[in-house]
This record gives C-alpha cells, sequence and structure tokens, in this order.
C-alpha cells in the first residue's frame, strides 16, 4: 500500500483551496493501493522558521511529526492557492523548514485559483522551487479554476463531469511515478 501526503498549504480564513484537498484526500483514500493523509498547515500553526529543520536547536515535536510523515510518504501532493501570482508563505516556510525529506520524492500539484487561470503561475514556480531541491516532480497536475464552486466546503463535488477524469489520470499517473521510482 502506498502512502501519499495531501499538503494543503493555505493557512486564511475562508480558504477554498483546503476544498481541493479535502476532495483529493477522499478520492485517493477510496483507491485500493493508497492510504492517503491530509496534513493541513493551517492546524499546524507553524512558527516562522529561521533555519532549516536539521539545524534547529531545539525544535517543536509537532514539526518533528510533519517532517517524518514526509520523509516516509511514497508521494506528496501539494494543494496550492495562487496568491497575487505566487504562493502563500506557509507553503514557503515548510518548504525550506526542510530539505532532505523532499529530494528524490514524487511531489504532484494541485493548483487553485477563485478565477480562470487556476494557478497556473504558482505552478510554474512550485515546479522551480522542488526541481532545485531534487525533488521528483510528478508531470500531470491539477490545476482548478473557480475552486469555491468547484467543491462544496467539505470537499464534495458540487459538479461532476471534467475534473472526474482529469483527478482519475492524475491519479494513474502519481502511481506510475511511484512504481518507476521508489
Amino acid at each position: 500500500m502506498y502512502q501519499i501526503v495531501i499538503l494543503s498549504s493555505s493557512i486564511r480564513k475562508g480558504r477554498d483551496s483546503h476544498r481541493a484537498a479535502l476532495y483529493l484526500a477522499k478520492f485517493f483514500n477510496q483507491q485500493n493501493e493508497i492510504k492517503a493523509e491530509l496534513l493541513d498547515l493551517q492546524a499546524y500553526n507553524f512558527p516562522l522558521f529561521n533555519e532549516r529543520l536539521r539545524f534547529l536547536e531545539n525544535p517543536d515535536q509537532q514539526v518533528i511529526e510533519f517532517a517524518e510523515k514526509i520523509k516516509n510518504a511514497d508521494a506528496i501532493i501539494i494543494v496550492t492557492p495562487e496568491y497575487n501570482g505566487g504562493y502563500p508563505a506557509s507553503l514557503k516556510n515548510v518548504v525550506d523548514l526542510l530539505y532532505d525529506e523532499w529530494k528524490n520524492k514524487p511531489i504532484a500539484f494541485c493548483t487553485c485559483s477563485s478565477g480562470n487561470y487556476a494557478g497556473t503561475q504558482v505552478l510554474v514556480q512550485m515546479q522551480s522551487i522542488f526541481l532545485k531541491i531534487g525533488a521528483l516532480i510528478v508531470p500531470s497536475t491539477l490545476p482548478i479554476a473557480q475552486v469555491q464552486n468547484t467543491f462544496s466546503e467539505n470537499g464534495e463535488l458540487v459538479e461532476t463531469g471534467l475534473l472526474e477524469g482529469r483527478t482519475q489520470k492524475y491519479y494513474k499517473d502519481i502511481i506510475n511515478y511511484i512504481e518507476r521510482f521508489n
């Protein structure tokens, strides 16, 4: 059974991208070969880190547990909104906190926006950052436009159709990457 971590990166009130993270957690947990765990950065309430984990003198137990979950996952799905053409500071904070934990790890992206562009600007930035630190970028992406109209607050798909097929392909590509590189 493959362990996948779905990282919900927004910590804002009323965040709509978290709906997509909930949807993906449900979808992946319905697959026979997957155990998906949703890590919600809002629940962690991490401080602003000024150093990588391996250099912190007394890291909080919650930070160590978070790092272990990332390290032990077979793949990571990062769900991120696009804020002003970029990603949230909460995501940058944990990306820079870890290093070895991301290396050679299959990373897939689900980008969200309230507009029509589906987070395409943030996607390019995230791919670049994770390539730089040695992660394995899953070529398949799941950009979601009008995220607030796509899912209910608890992550249920409001409108069935194209997204279900795109999610199925996304899932298959992630599994392919896990099998190819693990």
